[in-house]
């Protein structure tokens, strides 16, 4: 008899068990979440929610992109990309997720840079929880995938200060350090993410029982990390 047959029978009788007790239905979504995959679910959707928001300020700070889109509206364009399957953010570039982060820092792309930025920022973040954003009992994301991606992250921000036109400008404009009061809310935006995947990544070592192998500074100013 195979485990995954066990673990599917060990589930059903809990269920009977507590169906019994109760006397009422129940919800086998209640029943096969753990601790930890209601933890998993609050960093994700705490992590989508800071993506939402980190939109809406590229396209305030970068009006440009926005325009080029005709009628779009900030909103509009975050629709769009939250009705878009996890797993499907890039495939109007027909790209991955990192290539499509590459793409949109690129000085020859004539496409909307905030558009395609975000794209892959999500799709790359959902990637290291396996494309779900509802975890059951079974539903382990990877640890390595988690901290690379968060390694990823603080590339695209190095990346984001240092990519520049011919003209020695920023393609795409964050944080403003040109005069007081400096806007350093695009910082704390990446800095809550980065913080998210670290932590996640290390509960799920330690649920796994499984090492990740950490990356040395030196590389990080150069491709992105795989997930």
């Amino acid at each position: 008899m195979g485990s995954g047959f066990l673990h599917i029978a060990v589930i059903a009788l809990f269920c009977l068990n507590l169906l019994a007790c109760s006397g009422g239905p129940l919800k086998l979504n209640k029943v096969a979440k753990t601790d930890i995959d209601m933890v998993v679910d609050m960093h994700w959707r705490t992590i989508d929610q800071s993506l939402i928001v980190l939109m809406g300020k590229l396209y305030e700070r970068n009006p440009d992109e926005l325009h080029k889109t005709p009628n779009a509206t900030i909103l509009s364009r975050q629709q769009q990309l939250w009705a878009t399957p996890l797993d499907q953010q890039t495939a109007y570039l027909g790209k991955s997720e990192l290539s499509a982060m590459d793409v949109a820092l690129d000085v020859h792309f004539k496409g909307d840079r905030v558009y395609a930025v975000m794209a892959g920022l999500r799709g790359m973040l959902s990637r290291s929880y396996g494309y779900i954003d509802d975890f059951y009992l079974f539903d382990t994301p990877d640890q390595q995938a988690l901290y690379n991606s968060a390694r990823n992250v603080e590339i695209l921000v190095w990346r984001l200060k240092h990519r520049l036109d011919a003209n020695g400008e920023r393609l795409l404009f964050t944080n403003g350090f040109d005069k007081p009061p400096y806007n350093l809310s695009f910082e704390r935006l990446f800095g809550k993410i980065i913080a998210y995947q670290d932590m996640m990544a290390t509960i799920t070592s330690e649920r796994s029982q499984r090492s990740i192998n950490y990356a040395t500074h030196s590389i990080l100013r150069m491709a992105f990390l795989p997930i």
